[in-house]
């Protein structure tokens, strides 16, 4: 489904400064396949999500989807398959928009006609539905400005919009880690039941180690651009978070560990 294939990618090349992420790095992940993504600090998680994404390219390597080649694709045409969510709850929606203009945004994606054709009557009980499934009571709130959302409200209408037009794929950069606690395990409870209703594959990066074991079917461990361990959903899901520290240890240094890792 998803596949990248002896992918290397190098930043600064040429320079004193060249910094090498992937030598010949390769991942195949299957349809319906939620992935949990964990590792220390320049293991290449993000830039991972980058290329999949199409924000940077690979220098060696094909990404292929659905068995078509994507390696050059831009970043706004993947967009339209790809689906993606940053920890940052602003950057996945205009705060200067109400709620209904941001979903209608997105729900048009692609289209070339403006938002004035976007918003109609009959799109207003869809957009309802679809916030329903938020239980934050936003779907009575469609003219209300993003801007004055909280956070936790903001990435859920995040992760609704990146969706709402089922994806091929959901990329999710740590969507959880900017948020307090409560309101951390209220959006990654509302992702699982997206990901599953929708049946999207889905790979999360995060640092909170019990939500990587917890959710999704498949656990990758990455250091230093290479996947160390890659744990199917039965052995994973018998696994403690100290089990999986001790995976760590075995592959990275403490002053990893103490520096990058959010063990929560």
């Amino acid at each position: 489904m998803l596949s990248l294939k002896s992918i290397s990618k190098s930043f600064n090349k040429g320079s004193i400064n060249e910094i090498s992420i992937f030598e010949d790095f390769n991942l195949d992940i299957k349809k319906g396949d939620f992935v949990s993504v964990v590792g220390s600090n320049g293991a290449g998680k993000s830039t991972l999500l980058n290329l999949i994404s199409g924000n940077i390219i690979s220098d060696k390597g094909t990404i292929s989807l659905n068995e078509e080649n994507i390696t050059h694709y831009e970043n706004y045409k993947r967009s339209k398959f790809i689906g993606r969510v940053y920890q940052d709850p602003a950057k996945g929606t205009s705060p200067s928009m109400s709620i209904m203009e941001n979903l209608s945004i997105c729900n048009n994606k692609g289209k070339s006609f403006g938002l004035k054709f976007c918003i109609k009557k009959d799109t207003e009980k869809h957009f309802k539905d679809e916030l329903s499934i938020l239980n934050m009571g936003l779907e009575n709130k469609l003219h209300t400005k993003v801007g004055s959302l909280s956070g936790g409200q903001r990435q859920a209408l995040s992760l609704l919009m990146a969706t709402m037009v089922s994806p091929d794929v959901l990329l999710l950069d740590e969507h959880t880690a900017a948020l307090d606690p409560n309101t951390s395990e209220n959006i990654i409870n509302i992702t699982e039941n997206i990901v599953k209703d929708k049946g999207i594959t889905t790979i999360m990066v995060t640092h909170n180690l019990s939500h990587a074991i917890t959710f999704g079917n498949r656990l990758i461990l990455m250091h230093k651009g290479a996947i160390v361990k890659d744990l199917e959903e039965d052995f994973k899901l018998k696994l403690q978070v100290n089990d999986l520290i001790e995976e760590f240890k075995n592959v990275a240094s403490s002053n990893d560990l103490s520096d990058t890792m959010l063990l929560s």
